[in-house]
């Protein structure tokens, strides 16, 4: 059980980020401390632990500071729709966002029904992923009233339920592999810039195969690219993700 120290509410939304395995647990949340608003509460490696952390049962943790959990669905100990559902019966206040690669139908109907208020399949880049996290930001805004005992018009009603869906979609980078996306996102995760040659190194692809994948992620909103300067001859184009 993760949990990070030193944050206060003025950071914005506390997020817990349950996932079990190591890699997509760090780089969900180093996406969350990109985003404005947001601030890593702690990460769960199973239900167990994130049951625990938000039910005030983690020592330096208070659960009155998560306010959103990041929920992968495959879990060792259960399936995210029984953590989900426990959640609910135990009245923990706590928004849900299904971070998965569970596709079925049936489980798509039973998290939206649950209340989750985002569903984002992975594999996914940074800018769907920012997408999504930004419209739940302004559905939460909505939700602000001045006092506890507010009412809200019809129009506040229905602005809050627009603004799950406001963001503007991410266009799909043409030509590259959803796999192909998660390891270029995942060799750029650290904030380091890299050029085709040393991106294409890294995931066993040519330099021509990898400036075209990262050209199109370009194109597509999600890459950075800017010319790198001080070797001899011209300048090399390296790519970052784009915050």
């Amino acid at each position: 059980m993760g949990s990070q120290h030193g944050r206060t509410e003025d950071d914005g939304v506390g997020v817990l980020v349950v996932e079990d395995e190591s890699v997509a647990a760090k780089a969900h949340a180093q996406y969350v401390s990109r985003l404005d608003g947001f601030h890593v509460a702690g990460i769960a490696r199973n239900a167990t632990q994130a049951l625990a952390a938000l039910s005030g049962q983690i020592y330096g943790m208070d659960p009155s500071r998560i306010a959103l959990v990041l929920l992968d669905m495959n879990l060792p100990d259960g399936h995210g729709l029984q953590l989900l559902r426990a959640i609910r019966g135990k009245h923990i206040p706590v928004d849900v966002v299904a971070v998965t690669a569970a596709r079925d139908l049936q489980v798509v109907q039973e998290a939206l029904s649950l209340g989750v208020v985002q569903y984002i399949i992975k594999p996914f880049t940074f800018p769907v992923f920012k997408s999504k996290l930004e419209a739940y930001l302004a559905y939460r805004a909505t939700l602000v009233a001045e006092d506890s005992g507010a009412e809200m018009t019809q129009h506040e009603v229905d602005a809050a339920l627009a603004a799950i869906g406001a963001a503007p979609a991410v266009a799909a980078p043409k030509g590259v592999p959803e796999a192909v996306q998660e390891q270029i996102t995942a060799v750029l995760s650290d904030g380091s810039a890299l050029s085709a040659a040393e991106v294409g190194e890294r995931i066993g692809v040519s330099r021509v195969t990898a400036r075209r994948y990262l050209e199109a992620l370009t194109d597509a909103g999600g890459l950075d690219r800017r010319p790198r300067y001080g070797s001899a001859g011209r300048p090399v184009l390296e790519y970052r993700l784009l915050d």
